[in-house]
């Protein structure tokens, strides 16, 4: 658990304002775990064609001032905060950005399997809520289970 200054758990989805490519991504990535790294922000971003749902822990101010330069990042547009809700302790503290692309995959094969995030955007506080936090569940269980096999 940290100490000191209150903590926060944000979920936002946004879309790309163009395309990404796979290089673009790799270098927002870089960029960001950097400097997140630096600030204390761990979390997770989900990506799936043009469209991100991001989770950001870390420090309260620290997270809410991440957060107001993505709505002012003109390589999002339609940010919609999904959930805000204090953090009494980290869901995802190795991941400075844990990643995962959503592309390509195999209908059949993933249990869960989405689409696209609208049901995320358009529903209510509660079921936005707890689909927010089997999904965080289900990546802390991948998580675990590749550290095991590793």
């Amino acid at each position: 658990m940290d100490q000191g200054h209150p903590m926060l758990s944000l979920v936002y989805t946004s879309s790309a304002a163009q395309p990404f490519t796979d290089g673009e991504l790799s270098e927002l990535l870089k960029g960001s775990r950097a400097g997140n790294r630096s600030v204390g922000i761990t979390g997770l971003l989900l990506h799936r064609d043009g469209e991100f749902v991001q989770i950001l822990e870390g420090d309260r101010d620290e997270v809410e001032h991440l957060m107001g330069r993505i709505v002012q990042d003109r390589r999002h547009r339609d940010v919609r905060i999904l959930l805000k809700e204090p953090l009494h302790e980290r869901r995802f503290a190795r991941w400075t950005m844990g990643y995962e692309s959503l592309s390509g995959l195999d209908a059949a094969a993933a249990d869960g399997y989405r689409d696209s995030f609208d049901d995320l955007r358009m529903g209510d506080h509660d079921m936005i809520g707890r689909a927010l936090m089997e999904l965080t569940m289900w990546f802390r269980v991948r998580d675990t289970d590749r550290r095991r096999e590793a």
